[in-house]
């Protein structure tokens, strides 16, 4: 009888504790806005918020890391066709160091690209905001800087574009 009642109380409060787990949100599904993030800008000392987003323009805020291969390939891809995101707000944000942020902007030539913003969050903003796991990170928001969606992981180009109704 005795190790009913403690096999009963075990089982509860191991129950109790998952579902509190399962009831615990990142922060981005309670607030589902674009972040108000404070982001190192390449200069080293300018910073961009959502106060300088284009007022309305979708917006795809990729966090992401120079030296993951995912990352590195999903650049590729979309830089081989900006044309498809000429409408399209695009934030890519790193906590890498800003030397690696410098040539990761050099090897995939993204200053040409005036829709596309790369940033460091020095402070790890974002990363917490989001609850990140995995590289490359998506969060894609409407003209209103509305959350449409997140997503963890790689994605392919026509996944990205259907975010946007492309």
């Amino acid at each position: 009888m005795r190790k009913t009642i403690l096999l009963t109380v075990l089982v509860v409060s191991v129950s109790a504790l998952f579902a509190q787990q399962d009831s615990i949100q990142p922060p981005y599904k309670k607030f589902p806005v674009y972040p108000p993030a404070k982001l190192l800008l390449p200069d080293n000392t300018s910073y961009y918020t959502k106060d300088d987003l284009p007022k309305k323009k979708p917006v795809m805020l990729m966090l992401f890391s120079p030296q993951c291969e995912h990352c590195q390939h999903e650049t590729e891809v979309m830089t081989a066709n900006m044309d498809k995101f000429d409408n399209v707000h695009i934030v890519m944000a790193t906590t890498a160091p800003m030397p690696e942020l410098l040539a990761f902007r050099e090897k995939y030539k993204l200053t040409q690209f005036d829709n596309i913003v790369l940033c460091r969050d020095q402070d790890f903003f974002l990363f917490t905001f989001f609850a990140l796991h995995n590289f490359p990170f998506h969060a894609f928001y409407n003209k209103k800087k509305e959350l449409i969606s997140a997503f963890e992981g790689s994605m392919t180009l026509e996944k990205v574009l259907s975010q946007f109704g492309k």
